[in-house]
């Protein structure tokens, strides 16, 4: 576990089962579950079970079989919400600059309806 990780952050009281989630699907290596301040119709989080800080440090540390499930989810999201053809975006905001709130690696996937174009 990377030292900086926070084991009380909400997702990994999520995790724990500390807090309740409105689970969407599941699998061993990641859970997806309904965002509680949605930015969209559609707004699911995507995590990772064990505890990775940020894309980076997932990057860095989880296994190929991690990578594999967590993305196969985020692609089953993408399925079971029926917003491949329409469109959606899909983001993770990494460290301070990046504006990440919650310190466990999360992705957002946003659908059901224009989201406008991304700001830079």
């Amino acid at each position: 576990m990377n030292k900086n990780y926070d084991n009380q952050n909400i997702f990994a009281k999520i995790l724990r089962s500390e807090i309740p989630c409105h689970k969407i699907l599941e699998n061993d290596h990641a859970l997806a579950f309904s965002d509680i301040n949605p930015q969209s119709p559609i707004h699911i989080l995507i995590i990772p079970k064990k505890a990775y800080l940020n894309f980076y440090d997932f990057m860095e540390n989880a296994s190929i079989k991690e990578m594999e499930f967590l993305w196969k989810l985020v692609n089953d999201v993408i399925k079971l919400n029926k917003i491949s053809k329409k469109g959606f975006r899909i983001i993770s905001n990494s460290g301070d600059d990046g504006n990440q709130d919650v310190p466990h690696f999360h992705v957002h996937v946003l659908g059901g309806k224009n989201l406008g174009r991304m700001m830079i």
